[in-house]
C-alpha cells in the first residue's frame, strides 16, 4: 500500500465515477454486513399482531455472485453513506409459485427491487471490505495510485478486496462553501412539494384508475416499482430489547436552519396546515368541506378563503412562511412567489398552468396532473442537488470529525443561549439538549437521538 492514501469519501467519488466497470460480491456483503436499522418482514399485522404476508413473494432473475456497483446517497443529517444496490426480480404467487407477467397492460417479469447496504453509519464504517472485480484498466490502475490496491498487474478476472475500514473517513483538506440562503431554498421547495404531493394523492399522469388499483393489489407503485407493505419484525420493543432482538444506540443529527425555524421538520404537511389555516368551500352550494385535503382540489366549484382565526392562537413564524406560500397557490394573495420557486426550478409549465388558472380559463384535470407530475420532479431534483453539492458534504464532516471544518470557527451555544438571541426558534426534547453554531444567516444544530436496530445478521431474501 503506497502512502498517498485517499479518504472514504475520495474512494467513493471515484466508485461513482466508474461504477460501470466495478462488480461487487453481493454474497460477501450480506454474509458479512450488519443492520444499522430495525429489520421489516413484508405483511402486515392484524388486530391480534399476527402476521398477515402478501399474496406475492419476489424472485430474483439471476442468482448471480456478483452485482453491479451501487449508487451511493448521503444521508441528509447525519453522517451516514448508504449504497443503493439494484437487482432484477420478478413476480410470483406464493401459494403456488405460479409467475406473475403482466398487471395493468405491464409486463412485470422483468421488475427492480432496491437494497440499501449502509456503508457508514453515523460516522462510523459498517462495511469493512468490498470484495470487487475491475473490467476497466484506467479504473484498477486509479485505485492503485491512490493506494487502495496493493496489485502489480491489472487481471480482469481476478477478485480484489478493497478496505475501507483503514481510511480516513473525509479529507482534512477540502473547502466547505458558505450555506448561508440554502435553507429558505429548501424550506419553500418542501412546502410547494407538499402542497402538489397531496393534489396527486392517488393520480397518475400515466394510469387510469382502474390500473392503479391493479398495479396496488399487485404491490406495484405508479413508478412500476415493487412495494410491499412491510412491519416491523417484533410486535413489542421492550420485550425485543430484552431479548436481544433489538439493540439501540446514540445518533447524532445535524441540521441546517434559519434565525425563525430551526429545521425542515418544522414545517406542517400540506393538509395539515390547510386545515389549520383554510376554509375550503363548494361556491355554487356554500357547503364547507369539514376536513378539507388537497385531493378534493379538482372540483370545478371549490374555492378558498382564509378560516378566522381564535384571539388564542397564535401565528408563528413557521406559519408566516408557509402561509405566503400557500395564499399565492391559492390564489389569495398574488406575491409571485410561487412562480419565483416553480421557474428556478425549471417549472414554468405549472407555473404558467396556475396562473391560467387565477384568470379562470379552463384546465383539464388531465393536463394540470401532467403539469403537477413534472413539477414536482424538478422540485425533487434541485433539492437533490443543493443538499448533494452544499449541505451533505458538511453534514457528513461534522457528524464524522466532531468539528466544524476550519473556515466556519463559530462559539457553540446551547438551546437556552440560541432561544434568548433567537425567541421565535422552537425546539424539540432532544433539541433542547443539543449544541448549536450561528454561522452568517443560518444555525447548525447538533443533537443526538436515540435509534434502534435488529442485531441479527440481515440476508437479502429478494
Amino acid at each position: 500500500m503506497t502512502n498517498n492514501q485517499i479518504s472514504l469519501l475520495e474512494l467513493i467519488e471515484i466508485f461513482a465515477e466508474y461504477r460501470n466497470n466495478i462488480i461487487v460480491n453481493i454474497k460477501h456483503l450480506q454474509e458479512h454486513y450488519q443492520r444499522t436499522s430495525i429489520k421489516r418482514v413484508k405483511g402486515v399485522r392484524d388486530e391480534n399482531g399476527e402476521l398477515i404476508q402478501p399474496w406475492l413473494r419476489t424472485e430474483h432473475i439471476d442468482n448471480a455472485e456478483y452485482v453491479g456497483m451501487g449508487e451511493f446517497e448521503f444521508n441528509r443529517n447525519t453522517a451516514t453513506i448508504n449504497m443503493l444496490v439494484k437487482r432484477q426480480v420478478k413476480l410470483a404467487k406464493i401459494e403456488d409459485q405460479t409467475p406473475i407477467l403482466e398487471v395493468a397492460g405491464l409486463l412485470v417479469n422483468d421488475l427492480n427491487t432496491f437494497n440499501n447496504y449502509t456503508i457508514v453509519s453515523d460516522g462510523k464504517i459498517n462495511v469493512k471490505s468490498l470484495q470487487v472485480k475491475i473490467s476497466s484498466k484506467r479504473a484498477f490502475y486509479l485505485l492503485k495510485e491512490k493506494g487502495i490496491l496493493d496489485a502489480d498487474k491489472f487481471d480482469f478476472r481476478v477478485e480484489y478486496t478493497i478496505k475501507l475500514d483503514n481510511l480516513p473517513l473525509v479529507p482534512f483538506d477540502r473547502h466547505y462553501s458558505n450555506i448561508d440562503g440554502f435553507f429558505n431554498q429548501l424550506a419553500e421547495i418542501k412546502v410547494l412539494s407538499s402542497i402538489i404531493s397531496a393534489h396527486l394523492k392517488g393520480e397518475s399522469d400515466v394510469f387510469v384508475p382502474a390500473q392503479l388499483d391493479e398495479l396496488k393489489n399487485h404491490y406495484v407503485s405508479n413508478n412500476v416499482y415493487i412495494n410491499f407493505p412491510t412491519t416491523n419484525e417484533y410486535t413489542d420493543i421492550t420485550e425485543a430489547l430484552a431479548n436481544g432482538t433489538l439493540d439501540s444506540r446514540v445518533s447524532y443529527k445535524i441540521d441546517i436552519g434559519s434565525q425563525d425555524i430551526l429545521n425542515l421538520s418544522k414545517l406542517h404537511s400540506a393538509n395539515k396546515f390547510l386545515n389549520k389555516m383554510y376554509r375550503v368551500y363548494d361556491q355554487e352550494t356554500g357547503e364547507i368541506f369539514a376536513k378539507p385535503s388537497f385531493h378534493v382540489a379538482f372540483n370545478q366549484n371549490l374555492a378558498f378563503r382564509h378560516k378566522l382565526l381564535s384571539s388564542r392562537i397564535k401565528l408563528t413564524k413557521v406559519d408566516e412562511f408557509m402561509k405566503r406560500i400557500f395564499d399565492d397557490f391559492l390564489g389569495l394573495e398574488k406575491n409571485g412567489i410561487v412562480a419565483d420557486i416553480l421557474v428556478k426550478v425549471g417549472a414554468e409549465s405549472l407555473a404558467q398552468l396556475l396562473q391560467d388558472k387565477q384568470a379562470d380559463k379552463q384546465i383539464s384535470k388531465e393536463e394540470m396532473i401532467a403539469a403537477l407530475t413534472t413539477a414536482n420532479t424538478k422540485l425533487e431534483q434541485y433539492a437533490d442537488k443543493i443538499y448533494r453539492d452544499k449541505i451533505c458534504p458538511l453534514v457528513f464532516y461534522i457528524g464524522s470529525t466532531g468539528l466544524l471544518p476550519d473556515e466556519i470557527a463559530v462559539k457553540a451555544m446551547n438551546a437556552e443561549e440560541l432561544a434568548a438571541k433567537y425567541p421565535n426558534l422552537q425546539f424539540s426534547k432532544d433539541e433542547k439538549k443539543g449544541i448549536f453554531f450561528v454561522v452568517g444567516d443560518s444555525i447548525i444544530s447538533v443533537y443526538a437521538k436515540t435509534e434502534y436496530y435488529s442485531k441479527k445478521i440481515a440476508v437479502s431474501v429478494g
